[in-house]
């Protein structure tokens, strides 16, 4: 025997019609009172054969060459019965050889029902002696009949079949269509580090998993509306988008009311169906045609990049099977924009590595031409005017001599001093509050400028030496910035506890102070990048930067400093 994955309709209608033949016979002997009569076991054999055959329906089994031993046994089953029953008195049962011609008409149609109708018809023939009767008339109609019944029948049979199997595997097909798309997603989301191209291959494939093309002569669903919203500051803009109109590319969205601030403020996806009525959505031109939509959050943890946003005009388009496709592909989305977000803030940071080293280059320049050059310049200057000298006063020869010894030690210091403060190796060595003692001691002996140093040591027990010398950084930063811009007498540097794994890091001046709002809005035209530097350098620490100055009234720097990842949440969320 062989089993199938599918039940074969003809086996269960052999059988139906098989049990109706079966009632008919069976009433038709107790009509005559020939229960327990040979044509009675007759008839329990053929309900035994019957019950076999519907068990084999039931469980989608067949035998070896199963129709024509089905029809076979059905055969001989109504054969012996009509022998049976013209043995007795009371003639033939013309209803015997209906069930083998029911049989040949469903399993071999019209030449089954055919064949088998003219040999229960010789049957007849030879049970009367040779003579042509109704009888033998009747099973010939029904043999006709049946042939005629049984064509048109298994044709439907056979074209409802091949609708069915077409169907399953046009569902089929989709499946695959719908796995191949989401495993290219995933291939083409994970392979692309670009903005651009993760929108559009996300829309696109998003497209592709609800619409499977499954057959070329399919017309493609031009009415699917798609964008990717993404946050720039507070504001929602259209990073990519399927069916917007010129317009509707420009719309600026705030994420403030409707369905967007739910999505954003939620986490989770919402599905409507009055898209159009949206407060923030419905000024989109392209979304006034549609009904239904589902939109859901680009969202990893406590970041949220935007929303991506399905709309179509059929109301129930939106099944559960495509918003489960379209949760997996927000999923991936998420993490490909994460990907791309982390790319490109790394390429940011390279640049400003670029810059900044470029900005430490025209520094160092500065420096040297301000300081050390010009020093040497007069050095040369005043041996030339020595070498004159020397011819008619010794004396105020050695006079100038004693200057230029002098000049010559102080440009020595302020060399010196430009390479501790390019590479501290103390602070490698014995950690930031002594690189800042040293460098306190060098501006009182190089500049005699004033540098008081309070820093707790409980602030440095626990913190990593990077992190020390980006604070040192950002300190010798300030000092210089207070040096020579601001005439300070002095200058405070004081780092200590502010709040639980938060440090607070000041540094304070008594100089002449400035306008903070004036300067920030003319930096661009500056040559200098202190005040960059300076938030640049907070923020590689996950610091928050303040400056608080006045013309007259001095400055003052601060910097919150972080000690752990949950201070740094915390920090940077009550900022805003």
């Amino acid at each position: 025997m062989r089993r199938y994955d599918t039940p074969y309709a003809a086996d269960w209608y052999a059988a139906s019609l098989r049990w109706l033949m079966l009632v008919v016979l069976t009433l038709s002997l107790a009509l005559r009172g020939q229960l327990g009569e040979p044509p009675f076991w007759v008839l329990a054999l053929m309900i035994l054969w019957n019950i076999g055959m519907t068990v084999l329906a039931g469980v989608n089994m067949r035998l070896p060459y199963h129709r024509y031993i089905v029809l076979s046994v059905d055969f001989l089953l109504a054969a012996f019965y009509f022998w049976s029953q013209n043995s007795l008195a009371g003639g033939t049962s013309v209803w015997a050889g209906v069930a083998p011609i029911i049989t040949g008409a469903i399993y071999f149609e019209m030449w089954g029902a055919f064949i088998s109708a003219g040999l229960f018809a010789v049957l007849q023939f030879i049970a009367i002696r040779y003579s042509f009767s109704s009888d033998i008339l009747f099973t010939l109609t029904v043999g006709l009949a049946g042939g005629l019944l049984g064509r048109f029948g298994m044709t439907r049979l056979r074209t409802n079949r091949k609708v069915r199997v077409d169907a399953e595997e046009r569902r089929r097909r989709a499946e695959t269509e719908r796995l191949r798309a989401i495993y290219e997603m995933t291939s083409n989301l994970t392979a692309t580090l670009s903005y651009k191209r993760v929108l559009d291959s996300a829309l696109d494939l998003g497209y592709n998993a609800l619409n499977p093309v499954v057959d070329p002569d399919d017309q493609p669903d031009e009415k699917l509306v798609s964008a990717v919203l993404l946050f720039k500051g507070d504001e929602l803009r259209v990073g990519s988008a399927r069916r917007f109109t010129n317009a509707d590319m420009r719309v600026v969205l705030r994420g403030n009311d409707g369905i967007l601030k739910k999505v954003v403020d939620d986490g989770e996806a919402i599905f409507t169906t009055d898209i159009g009525y949206d407060p923030e959505l419905g000024r989109i031109v392209a979304l006034r045609s549609c009904l239904s939509a589902y939109c859901f959050p680009l969202r990893s943890g406590f970041n949220v990049y935007g929303a991506m946003l399905f709309a179509h005009p059929d109301a129930i388009y939106f099944t559960q099977e495509r918003r489960g496709l379209l949760d997996i592909i927000g999923r991936q989305a998420v993490i490909a924009v994460q990907n791309a977000s982390l790319y490109q803030d790394l390429v940011e940071e390279k640049e400003r590595m670029v810059e900044v080293q470029e900005e430490t280059r025209k520094k160092l320049a500065r420096d040297l031409h301000d300081g050390p050059t010009q020093s040497v310049a007069a050095m040369a200057m005043r041996i030339n005017l020595v070498r004159r000298m020397m011819a008619r006063d010794t004396k105020d020869a050695m006079d100038e001599l004693v200057k230029i010894e002098e000049l010559a030690h102080r440009t020595t210091k302020e060399i010196r001093h430009m390479l501790f403060t390019l590479r501290p190796l103390i602070l490698e060595s014995q950690g930031l509050n002594a690189a800042l003692q040293a460098m306190a001691e060098k501006m009182r002996e190089t500049f005699t400028q004033n540098v008081l140093i309070n820093v707790d040591d409980d602030v440095l027990a626990n913190m990593e030496m990077g992190k020390q010398g980006v604070i040192f950084y950002i300190i010798e930063e300030a000092v210089t910035n207070a040096r020579k811009h601001a005439g300070a007498v002095h200058i405070w540097v004081r780092l200590r506890p502010f709040e639980t794994d938060i440090a607070l890091l000041e540094i304070e001046d008594d100089g002449l102070g400035f306008d903070v709002e004036a300067v920030n809005k003319s930096y661009d035209k500056r040559g200098s990048l202190g005040m960059v530097n300076l938030r640049e350098r907070s923020e590689l620490v996950n610091g928050l930067l303040n400056i608080d100055s006045a013309p007259g009234k001095g400055t003052r720097i601060q910097v919150y400093l972080p000690l752990s990842e949950e201070a740094a949440d915390r920090l940077h969320h009550a900022k805003r």
